[in-house]
C-alpha cells in the first residue's frame, strides 16, 4: 500500500531549534545550525522508521494569511523569531532540495492547510497518511487511514496520534477535535477560549449535542458558570472554529503523484552536508538510509590476477612499463603511536588490468622486480592518500618514486570545502560508479569467489578483488580528476606543491620530535592536583561539595538561583555556562565560585590535553604527529593523533607543555638544539602585497614596528606618541579586517562603542585606502567568478556569494575576504618546507625538520650545523615568494620546543 508521509517544516525545525543549545550547533563561521541539524536528524529517523512510498515537507510562506484578513490579532502574540534561527529554514529547505524532498508553500495559507489539502488528495486515492507535525490542529486530520507523528519531547520522541489516541487523550474523536480547540482556545494561535471552559467541560458538551453546531443550537441548555461564559462568548467561539478549520482544496503546484520519494543527489548532499559542517549526520544518512534510486547504474569493472609466486616481473613489464600509469593500493598492518603498519599486500591496476600481490608469500626475486619498478620514476604510479600507504612500503625495504597524482589531493584542490574525501564518494561523483563489482559479474553486488587457485581461500579471494576494484577506482579516478585540475588551472599546484610535500610531510612524520616523558608525567599530575583544588575551592565558595561542576544544569541552580548571579543568555535548558559567558560573568561580579570554576576547567582542559600527549608518546620516546593536506579549506596543514598545533603558545601553562618537547637522537648520537624558525606578521605582509598599498608597504620596507606605524598614521601622532592601547586598536583592527571583521565585531573585541569602531576603521580606511580598496575588490571579484585565488593559484569556490540567504551570503563575503591572505600563508610555509628540506639535503647536514605549525617550521640540529642551518633556513624561507615587501623570519635557538621561541 502506498503511504504518504508529510512534514509541517517550520513547526518542525523551531521545535528542534529550542531543543537543542544553539551554542552547541553552528559552523565555523558562525551560522547557527541547532534547528536545520535537530530537523534533519529526525527527518533521518522517520524516513528510516516508517519508509514512505511518497513525500512532502509543508512550509508557511509568512504570518500574513486569510486567517489575519479575517482577524488581525491571530497568532500576534508569539514572540518575535530568535536571531540565531533566522535563515535556518532556508537552510532546511537546501537539505530537502539534496535529498530531492519536494517542500511545498503557497501564499495566504498555512503549512497545515497544504496538509491538510494533501492528506485530502491521497485519501481519496486510498492511499495511508502520516503527518508529522507540532501544530495541534492537524489533529483534526486523523482518521483510520491517517496517523499524526505529534513531537512530544523536542523532535526526537513522536507520539502516534491514532483515532484512538486522540479520543483517549481529548475525549472527542478527531473530527471534533477543532470543535474542541473552538471552544478552549489555542493559545500559539492568538485564539482565546471561554473562560472557565476546559477540555473535559468541552468534550462532554461536544458528546452531549454531538457537534459544534449543536452546542450552539442548544445555548440556552448549558448550566452553570460555564454555560453563561459560553453564551457571553458564542461570536468569539464561532470564530475560532472558521479559523481553526484547515483548509483542504488549496491549489496547489503539485499533486500527490509527483511525492513519490526519488533517490538523493549523493553530490549536492555532499555539498550542503559540508558547508552546514554535518559530518556525522551525513555519516548516519548514509549509513541509515538508501537512496530510493541507484546512486551509480555500474560497479567497477576489474579483470584481474592474484599473482603467484615468480610472477611479478612478469605483470609488470605486460602492464606497467614506462609511461603507463599504475595505480596502487596498499594493504597494511594495524596503525601504532609511530605511525603506519608495514604494508601486507598491494593491489595494482594499470592499462586494463589489475593485480593483486600478498607481500609475505613474494619471492625474494617478485620484491626485487616491485622494488625496482616502485623507485623508477619513469614509470608513473597514482595512489589514493598515498602519504600513509608510500610510509607503508617503506617500512617494507620498498621506497616509492614516480607518483604523478594522489585522488585525495587532487579531489581537495578541486573542491577545498568538501568534508570528505572518501574513495567510494568521489568514485560515485566523477566516475557515476560504486565502489562495488559491476552487476554483470556478480548480480548481487558482492565479491566474486569463483576464481583463483584452489588453495586460496574464499577470504583470500575476496580481499584480493576488493584491493583491485580499488586500484581500478584510483586509476579511473585519476585520470577524469587529472581533467578537472586543468580546468581549475592547478595541475601545477598539485605537481609542485602539494604532492612533493607528501615526502616532506612523511619523513617528518617518521621521524617525529622527542619528549621528556618524565617530565611530562608529572606535569600532568600537577595540572590533575591544580583541577582538584580549584574544584575545592569551588566548593567552599558556596559550601557545598555535591555540586558536579561538569554539569550545567547544576551550574545554573548554583549560578542563578543560589548565588542569584545576573543572568547569562537564556537557552531552551536555561542560561547558558559556556566559557565566554562564564568569563564575563566573573569580570562583572568577581565572584570567588566563578573564579575557581573558571579555573578548574582550564586545569582540566590542560590535564587531559598532558594525558593525551603522554599516550602517543611512541617507543622510541618521541611524539610522531599525522599531517594532512585535505582538511581546512584553505590550504592550510592540520595536524592529528595528536593535534600538535593546538598546544596554546600565549599561556603560562602552555609555554610549559611546550617545554616538554625537548632535542632528542638518533643512530648516530644526540643532537644539539631544537630551532624554531617562523615569519613574523605574514598575513600582514601578504595584505600589503596583494592590496598594494603604498603606507602598508612603506611601514614593511622601513623596518619600523607595524602597529606602531600604522598607529601614528590612524590616530595623526608621531610613532613615538602612540601608546600601547592605540597600538592594541589598530592591530586587532589589521587582523580583524583580514577576516571580514565589522564595526560590532571590533567594537565587541576592543570593549567599545560600535561608534567609535566605526570611526576607528573610517579612519584607518582613510589613511589606508588600497586596503579599502582591495577588500571591496576582492569580493566582488570572487562573487563575479565565483572563487578567490592564493598568489599561488589555490583556488576556493564561493556559490553562497550569490545566495540569497543573508548570513550564508555574509559568510561567504567574510571567507572571500579571508581565503587570499590566509590561503596565500599556507602556500608560503609549504613552498618554504619544500625549499628548506632540498637545501639541508643540498648540504649534506645531519640537521632535520621535525614541524609545522601555523607559520612556524621546527628543526633539530646536529652538533656544529647551528648556524649553516640557520642560515639556510633564512634564505629559503625568506624567499618562498616574491612579494612587494620583504619576508622577516624570525630565529630561536633552545633545548626545548619553549627555550626556541623568539
Amino acid at each position: 500500500m502506498s503511504r504518504l508521509l508529510l512534514l509541517d517544516g517550520h513547526s518542525l525545525a523551531y521545535r528542534a531549534f529550542f531543543a537543542l543549545p544553539v551554542e552547541n550547533f553552528s559552523t565555523s563561521t558562525g551560522q547557527s545550525t541547532n534547528g536545520v541539524y535537530g530537523f534533519t536528524s529526525m527527518l533521518i529517523n522517520v524516513l528510516r522508521d516508517e519508509t514512505p512510498t511518497h513525500l512532502a515537507v509543508a512550509f508557511d510562506v509568512s504570518r500574513q494569511t486569510f486567517r489575519t484578513e479575517q482577524y488581525a490579532e491571530y497568532k500576534a502574540g508569539r514572540a518575535s523569531t530568535p536571531s540565531e534561527f533566522v535563515g535556518q529554514v532556508d537552510l532546511v529547505k537546501e537539505v530537502l532540495n539534496a535529498l530531492r524532498i519536494t517542500h511545498v508553500q503557497v501564499d495566504g495559507f498555512e503549512a497545515d492547510d497544504v496538509i491538510a489539502t494533501l492528506t485530502a488528495q491521497a485519501r481519496s486515492q486510498g492511499m495511508e497518511v502520516l503527518i508529522c507535525s507540532g501544530d495541534r490542529d492537524a489533529l483534526q486530520l486523523v482518521d483510520d487511514g491517517t496517523t499524526l507523528l505529534y513531537p512530544r519531547k523536542g523532535v526526537s520522541d513522536l507520539a502516534r496520534m491514532t483515532p484512538a489516541a486522540v479520543l483517549e487523550k481529548y475525549g472527542v474523536p478527531p473530527e471534533r477535535y477543532s470543535d474542541l480547540a473552538a471552544l478552549v482556545g489555542e493559545s500559539s494561535d492568538n485564539l482565546p477560549g471561554v473562560p472557565g471552559v476546559g477540555p473535559k467541560t468541552a468534550a462532554k458538551w461536544i458528546t452531549q449535542f454531538g457537534d459544534l453546531s449543536g452546542i450552539v443550537d442548544h445555548a440556552d441548555k448549558l448550566t452553570g458558570k460555564a454555560g453563561q461564559a459560553t453564551r457571553d462568548h458564542l461570536d468569539q467561539v464561532i470564530r475560532n472554529r472558521r479559523l481553526n478549520q484547515l483548509v483542504a482544496d488549496v491549489e496547489l503546484p503539485v499533486t500527490v503523484d509527483d511525492l513519490a520519494v526519488r533517490g538523493w543527489d549523493r553530490e549536492e548532499v555532499h555539498r550542503v552536508f559540508d558547508g552546514l559542517e554535518f559530518r556525522v549526520l551525513r555519516e548516519r544518512l548514509f549509513a541509515t538510509l538508501e537512496s530510493a534510486e541507484a546512486e551509480a547504474e555500474e560497479g567497477i569493472e576489474v579483470e584481474g590476477t592474484m599473482l603467484d609466486a615468480g610472477e611479478v616481473a612478469g605483470w609488470l613489464s605486460l602492464h606497467a612499463g614506462p609511461g603507463e600509469r599504475v595505480a596502487l593500493v596498499v594493504q597494511a598492518a594495524p596503525r601504532t603511536p609511530a605511525g603506519p603498519g608495514e604494508a601486507t599486500a598491494l593491489g595494482l591496476a594499470g592499462g586494463e588490468h589489475a593485480a593483486y600481490l600478498s607481500l609475505p608469500e613474494a619471492t625474494p626475486e617478485d620484491e626485487t622486480a616491485l622494488a625496482v619498478f616502485l623507485a623508477d620514476r619513469t614509470r608513473p604510479k597514482v595512489l589514493h592518500e598515498a602519504k600513509g600507504q608510500i610510509s607503508s612500503l617503506e617500512l617494507r625495504g620498498l621506497p616509492v618514486e614516480g607518483v604523478v597524482s594522489d585522488t585525495s589531493l587532487a579531489a581537495y584542490l578541486v573542491r577545498p570545502d568538501q568534508r570528505s574525501y572518501d574513495l567510494a564518494d568521489l568514485s560515485l561523483r566523477y566516475l557515476r560508479r560504486e565502489l562495488r563489482l559491476d552487476e554483470e559479474d556478480q548480480p548481487d553486488g558482492t565479491l566474486d569467489l569463483s576464481w583463483g587457485d584452489e588453495e586460496d581461500t574464499p577470504a583470500d579471494r575476496a580481499a584480493a578483488r576488493s584491493l583491485m576494484v580499488h586500484a581500478r577506482a584510483v586509476h579511473d579516478l585519476s585520470v577524469a580528476l587529472d581533467a578537472e585540475l586543468a580546468d581549475e588551472e592547478e595541475r601545477s599546484l598539485l605537481g609542485e606543491v602539494e604532492l612533493p610535500l607528501v615526502g616532506v610531510l612523511r619523513r617528518m612524520e617518521q621521524v617525529g620530535i622527542a619528549v621528556d616523558l618524565p617530565a611530562l608525567e608529572a606535569l600532568e599530575r600537577e595540572f590533575g592536583d591544580a583541577a582538584e583544588q580549584a574544584q575545592q575551592d569551588a566548593w567552599e565558595a558556596i559550601a557545598d561539595d555535591s555540586v558536579n561542576l561538569g554539569s550545567p544544569k547544576q551550574l545554573q541552580v548554583v549560578l542563578f538561583e543560589t548565588l542569584g548571579l545576573p543572568k547569562t543568555r537564556r537557552t531552551k535548558t536555561g542560561y547558558t555556562t559556556d566559557a565566554d559567558a562564564l568569563a564575563g560573568l566573573y569580570a562583572q561580579t568577581e565572584h570567588p565560585f566563578l573564579e575557581a570554576l573558571l579555573r578548574h576547567r582550564d586545569k582540566t582542559r590542560l590535564r587531559v590535553t598532558a594525558e593525551g600527549l603522554i599516550r602517543s608518546v611512541a617507543d622510541d620516546g618521541r611524539i610522531h604527529t599525522t599531517y594532512q593536506q585535505t582538511i581546512a579549506a584553505t590550504g592550510r596543514l592540520s595536524s592529528t593523533e595528536p593535534n600538535l598545533q593546538n598546544i596554546p603558545i600565549r599561556t603560562e601553562e602552555g609555554r610549559r607543555l611546550r617545554e616538554m618537547f625537548v632535542v632528542g637522537a638518533d643512530a648516530q648520537g644526540p643532537y644539539e638544539a631544537l630551532m624554531s624558525a617562523d615569519y613574523s606578521q605574514i598575513e600582514m605582509r601578504i595584505m600589503a602585497h596583494l592590496s598594494g598599498d603604498e603606507g602598508l608597504i612603506e611601514a614593511f620596507r622601513t623596518g619600523e614596528d607595524l602597529h606602531r606605524f600604522v598607529g601614528s598614521r590612524v590616530f595623526g601622532v608621531d610613532p613615538a606618541e602612540v601608546t600601547p592601547e592605540m597600538r592594541s586598536k589598530v592591530k586587532a583592527m589589521s587582523y580583524g579586517l583580514a577576516y571580514g571583521l565589522s564595526a560590532f565585531g571590533l567594537s565587541k573585541q576592543l570593549g567599545i562603542s560600535t561608534g567609535e569602531a566605526k570611526e576607528l576603521m573610517d579612519e584607518y580606511f582613510e589613511r589606508f585606502g588600497g586596503v579599502r580598496d582591495y577588500l571591496r575588490d576582492v569580493v566582488a571579484e570572487a562573487r563575479r567568478s565565483g572563487f578567490t585565488e592564493t598568489i599561488l593559484g589555490r583556488r576556493r569556490h564561493l556559490p553562497d556569494l550569490t545566495s540569497d540567504n543573508r548570513q550564508r551570503r555574509e559568510m561567504a563575503e567574510r571567507m572571500a575576504l579571508n581565503a587570499p591572505i590566509q590561503g596565500s600563508a599556507a602556500d608560503l610555509i609549504k613552498i618554504a618546507m619544500l625549499r628548506t628540506e632540498e637545501a639541508l639535503r643540498e648540504a649534506g647536514v645531519r640537521s632535520r625538520m621535525l614541524l609545522q605549525v601555523h607559520d612556524e617550521l621546527v628543526l633539530e640540529i646536529a652538533p656544529g650545523e647551528r648556524e649553516q642551518v640557520e642560515r639556510i633556513v633564512r634564505e629559503q624561507m625568506g624567499a618562498a615568494a616574491d612579494l612587494r615587501v620583504p619576508l622577516d623570519v624570525s630565529v630561536g635557538v633552545g633545548r626545548s620546543w619553549h627555550d626556541a621561541a623568539h
